[in-house]
């Protein structure tokens, strides 16, 4: 086997190995629009510098002030727990009670909110890499977790976004390319020590590892891959927005009052992947919890139960068909799987989200745990994909992964 086949071969088992870790990770089901992100700029990613301000945000929509408690933990570069020991990457305490929640005002549903932020005076992260918040119930039981990282840049980080340069794949695949420069960081094995994390729209379940550096310049490490480092380009994101619940909009077919809660029900979608591409804004896979009826969305937004439905030209055999984005955390479970419906002919799904915009996809998952995530929408190389490279540096005896560098990109501008 040569030495590019290995490589493939040893990023798809990584790629397995990460999905896995993703497809177990599965949100209590009273646990509703959950949202990590920064406190000091617009990003949606959860990825911080060190210092930087950033909250966590959920809701319980139990709504009866359940004692919850945060856990920090630090983690390796291929997300095992790390052996630093929890002085090492926090001043404070990496466990402590969430004391900031509120009940929701004037909604049909009832919840409760809870908010967190860091660093706080009981937590001061001071490590970069990877981390993992959990959040536990009284019982220390996980009611849900979320993937972070703190960098702490040393590096910079050039990114380019390339068609792919294979015949087969030259329309729907997009293929990402940089340059990590050490500028002053003294490296004595680099492809030892330092390590790579591709990622598309921020999204770990299609994130690609372990690639070394082609080669090195002076003080530069040189990542010009094609097939290694090439992703679908998949579609613009399908959206819907809720702002004003009493009223239809771009998307919404109709809205109707229940006996104690709104019913939202989408246009059907069909099947984009023979369709030409067609270029439209979104954001990602993203979500904005809003209310323009309200003052305080986070708990003046009121919930309503959103009806997906999807009409495909065959019924799939082995597979299932998930609503996907970040408002569930690119998660896989019985809350976002979708049912066929033999009397209308559609896949259909309710899921209980918060009023605000938000983008979604359809994605199949068969019975041998593959993911396919254009299938039904399709893949283009014109499509408009957020990349973000992270660099991870583990000096010679070191105990731990640091992030010492990020770079991001977005394909709106490809090279051919």
């Amino acid at each position: 086997m040569n030495t590019s086949k290995k490589l493939l071969l040893q990023v798809f088992i990584v790629y397995l190995i990460s999905f896995q870790l993703i497809y177990s990770q599965v949100d209590a089901d009273y646990i509703k629009t959950v949202v990590l992100k920064s406190e000091t700029s617009n990003s949606f990613a959860p990825i911080f510098r060190l210092g930087e301000s950033f909250s966590l945000n959920f809701d319980d929509v139990e709504a009866d002030e359940k004692d919850y408690h945060y856990k920090l933990e630090h983690y390796d570069y291929n997300w095992k727990k790390s052996q630093t020991s929890q002085n090492e990457y926090v001043i404070g305490f990496n466990e402590n009670r969430i004391r900031d929640y509120e009940n929701s005002f004037n909604t049909l549903q009832y919840y409760t909110h809870y908010s967190v932020r860091f660093p706080n005076e009981k937590t001061q992260i001071i490590l970069s890499g990877n981390y993992i918040v959990s959040v536990l119930n009284e019982f220390d039981e996980v009611v849900f977790s979320r993937k972070f990282v703190v960098v702490n840049p040393k590096t910079d980080v050039g990114v380019t976004i390339h068609r792919s340069r294979s015949i087969e794949t030259i329309a729907e695949k997009q293929t990402v390319q940089f340059v990590v420069n050490l500028a002053n960081l003294t490296i004595n094995n680099p492809s030892q020590e330092i390590k790579v994390v591709v990622m598309q729209n921020n999204n770990w379940n299609t994130s690609i590892l372990n690639l070394p550096p082609q080669y090195y310049k002076t003080n530069q490490l040189v990542y010009k891959y094609d097939k290694e480092t090439s992703f679908w380009g998949g579609n613009e994101f399908l959206n819907f927005d809720n702002k004003i619940i009493r009223n239809t909009s771009l998307n919404i077919s109709s809205i109707y009052l229940g006996e104690d809660i709104f019913y939202t029900y989408l246009f059907t979608n069909e099947e984009r992947n023979k369709i030409p591409y067609t270029y439209f804004p979104d954001i990602n896979g993203n979500f904005v919890v809003r209310n323009l009826e309200g003052e305080n969305a986070p708990i003046d937004a009121d919930y309503t139960w959103v009806h997906f439905s999807l009409k495909t030209e065959n019924i799939l055999k082995n597979k299932d068909i998930y609503v996907y984005g970040n408002f569930n955390n690119w998660q896989f479970s019985s809350e976002n799987k979708m049912k066929y419906n033999d009397r209308t002919g559609l896949y259909e799904l309710p899921i209980l989200l918060k009023q605000g915009f938000y983008n979604y996809k359809y994605i199949t998952l068969d019975n041998q745990n593959n993911v396919n995530d254009f299938e039904i929408d399709g893949s283009f190389y014109q499509t408009e994909n957020e990349y973000t490279v992270l660099v991870y540096y583990r000096k010679m005896g070191a105990r731990f992964d640091e992030v010492i560098g990020i770079g991001s990109a977005y394909s709106d501008v490809i090279s051919q």
